[in-house]
């Protein structure tokens, strides 16, 4: 049994369905062939691309195949999906704010939004969607979509955390929805000098011996084209795995098979 992630795939639903049939997870038709292993998506299947609702109705129905062969497959909500799913539940609503106006519409259409996919989304959908962690663990990995320290406000451990999130997501209270999507936009927590001991501090808090995170694209952390991407990013002293690849931008849509370790 091997344990594999996936980061921000942001709708490119059919380079994710080859990416996943390069690495034997699906087979020519898109089913679940990856037996016993573990596949883990680490959220943002939505806006910038063509097809988000399709990559959200893929991973479904792996969700779905895998567990009749001894696998699992699993996704974590990533900030695009909070944005989409406010957008979803209080479109152009303004949320309270000192600091000027505020919508999870404008967001939403400032952030790459596409109509295409609200006008797809049913209820099963954001069901699905709204009942998915925030943070998990796999072996020693403590798999996260963005690369920030404020999961840790909203509690002590994975499993406070996962409820607290998941009791906002039940509510209607926008305010708290707006700061779920507000914390999970920031990042680079895990960067410069005190990105080792940051890194080492959510480790500490919630387990595991290296943090996998997307959110952040590697091109970006290492200031090269996107093109050039062809694996991870392991820095903080190999405390934090980078795996987006910037696949809306002309990256590779990375399928990282756990522990990663770089080639010399």
């Amino acid at each position: 049994m091997s344990v594999y992630v996936v980061g921000d795939v942001h709708g490119h639903r059919d380079a994710l369905a080859d990416a996943l049939r390069a690495e034997g997870l699906v087979d020519d038709e898109g089913n679940w062939a990856g037996a016993e292993d573990q596949l883990w998506f680490l959220g943002d299947f939505v806006d910038r691309g063509p097809d988000g609702v399709g990559v959200i109705d893929l991973v479904r129905e792996l969700h779905g195949q895998a567990p009749e062969a001894g696998g699992s497959v699993q996704m974590l909500l990533g900030n695009h999906e909070i944005l989409l799913l406010g957008m979803y539940h209080f479109g152009d609503r303004q949320v309270p704010s000192d600091f000027g106006p505020r919508s999870f519409a404008r967001s939403w259409e400032i952030n790459g939004g596409l109509l295409s996919d609200q006008d797809r989304l049913t209820p099963e959908h954001i069901e699905w969607l709204s009942e998915r962690p925030l943070v998990a663990l796999a072996d020693d990995h403590l798999l996260l979509h963005s690369d920030t320290l404020e999961y840790l406000d909203w509690g002590e451990d994975i499993e406070a955390i996962n409820a607290a999130a998941h009791e906002i997501l039940s509510g209607s209270d926008i305010e708290s929805w707006w700061e779920v999507w507000r914390r999970m936009t920031t990042r680079y927590a895990f960067r410069g000098p005190s990105g080792e001991e940051n890194a080492q501090k959510l480790l500490d808090a919630l387990g595991g011996k290296r943090i996998v995170h997307g959110h952040s694209v590697i091109a970006d952390q290492l200031g090269i084209h996107p093109a050039q991407i062809e694996r991870p990013y392991l820095y903080a002293g190999g405390k934090a795995l980078g795996i987006d690849g910037g696949l809306f931008v002309g990256g590779p849509c990375l399928v990282v098979k756990l522990p990663f370790e770089p080639e010399d």
